[in-house]
């Protein structure tokens, strides 16, 4: 147990490392690299590439490597995005968010497939309960890693705000420094208040579309303080390769025999096929909507928030203590939510485990589609966002979020109708067009 539970904790802190700085990085595109859409068009790149990788890569990748091995290769491919800010320009971010995006499948179905292999084998030699175990392991897992979001937006708020605390004026001659210049120290809220109305009117909704709109709010950071945040993200990558590579065991020999068959069982085609075989259902169908919905939400937050309500506004400074008021709330609200649903039954709560309690007996087909159409609705929110004004994302965004309120409460209703009070995947004769057993 102390073994498998060192190497879960290893996967922990790695991958709390690395999304440390994916996680930062991410949240500052838009506003870091602002001209000409640079950074929203990287966003779409990585979630574009991660479509076709999902597909075929991940069983080739272990199966290949390994699992340890995948982890770490694919991690490498999260630093050369962080590289590829340094000199950011169309030559450097939109190659290095292809390989991000490449790398992103095999890492997480590396992750999935250790925890699950790892659980089962010290469950048989417990004799306990592998579910129970692998449910620990995931749980372990979760816990460390989600913390992330926080750690990774307050490295760059406090390494920005050394920028925030100076404006350069100009005074007369007599009070000049060497440079010509004279610093002066002043608060934050001194800053926000000289920002002009003029300047106010093209943040928010009504954003004017230009490239300077990313520094009304707070002087703009320099590019040592640039380069400071992306080593301390490239060093926190690096960190997370040599942690996996010097303390993650491999996976034994007895197990590496369950790895295959969990590799091979199914073949890339036949999960491929039922990925799109399950749209037949029309609650899939109806599902869409909702799912697509997250992709433009969290596209919108990451492409848009940041940088037309937050930077433009307040100054990139106060990105990373946004982000953090986000992620802290969505974790207390998944917490609170959860308790909330044993009483009020699943109708009052949208939530993604709606997917495995729909599509009982083809979960892999139902969570394919999931990660295929959230993947959607991210690269169609970052293709549209620097051709669009954010009031009118904000229309597509309440029109696509009416829409999924509706076609979700289809797909309650034929819930209803199908089965009062069992749900319609638990019997076969209502799962749909796939009715026969597949080993997903």
């Amino acid at each position: 147990m102390e073994r498998n539970l060192k190497n879960v904790l290893v996967i922990s802190f790695g991958f709390l490392l690395l999304f440390t700085a994916y996680g930062g990085l991410q949240s500052l595109q838009s506003s870091l690299h602002s001209e000409e859409g640079l950074g929203v068009a990287s966003l779409s790149v990585v979630y574009a590439a991660l479509i076709l990788s999902s597909m075929f890569l991940p069983p080739i990748l272990i199966k290949k490597l390994g699992c340890k091995w995948t982890i770490t290769g694919s991690m490498c491919c999260y630093i050369a995005f962080s590289l590829g800010n340094f000199y950011a320009s169309w030559y450097t971010l939109i190659p290095t968010s292809v390989i991000l995006g490449l790398g992103g499948a095999p890492l997480w179905s590396a992750k999935c497939t250790y925890l699950t292999i790892a659980g089962n084998s010290y469950a048989e030699k417990a004799g306990k309960n592998g579910k129970d175990i692998i449910n620990q392991y995931f749980g372990v897992f979760f816990l460390i890693f989600q913390s992330s979001g926080i750690w990774g937006n307050l490295i760059s708020s406090l390494i920005f705000s050394q920028a925030s605390n100076k404006a350069t004026i100009d005074e007369t001659p007599s009070k000049q420094n060497a440079k010509g210049l004279y610093q002066v120290q002043l608060s934050p809220a001194d800053l926000i208040a000289e920002i002009s109305e003029e300047n106010l009117a093209c943040c928010g909704a009504y954003d004017c579309m230009t490239d300077t709109t990313n520094t009304t709010g707070s002087a703009e950071p320099s590019n040592s303080l640039i380069y400071t945040l992306l080593g301390i993200y490239t060093a926190s990558g690096v960190l997370a390769v040599l942690l996996i590579v010097i303390f993650l065991d491999q996976i034994k020999s007895d197990q590496a025999e369950t790895e295959k068959e969990v590799l091979e069982t199914p073949s890339f085609c036949s999960t491929f096929l039922a990925t799109f075989q399950h749209l037949k259902d029309k609650r899939q169908c109806l599902l869409i909507p909702l799912t697509m919905y997250s992709g433009f939400e969290q596209g919108f937050l990451s492409g848009d928030y940041t940088k037309t309500y937050v930077t433009c506004a307040l100054g990139i400074h106060y990105v990373g203590y946004v982000m953090i008021c986000f992620s802290s709330v969505n974790s207390l609200c998944s917490l609170l939510f959860g308790k909330i649903s044993q009483f009020t039954g699943r109708k009052l709560l949208f939530a993604l485990g709606l997917y495995g309690i729909l599509f009982e007996k083809h979960k892999e087909a139902a969570f394919a589609n999931y990660r295929l159409w959230e993947s959607f609705g991210f690269v169609i929110a970052f293709g549209y966002s620097t051709k669009l004004q954010v009031y009118i994302k904000l229309y597509i965004l309440l029109s696509v979020l009416v829409l999924s309120m509706v076609t979700y409460g289809a797909v309650e209703y034929l819930e209803a109708k199908s089965s009062p009070g069992t749900p319609t995947a638990t019997k076969k004769e209502n799962v749909g067009p796939l009715t026969e057993e597949t080993d997903m």
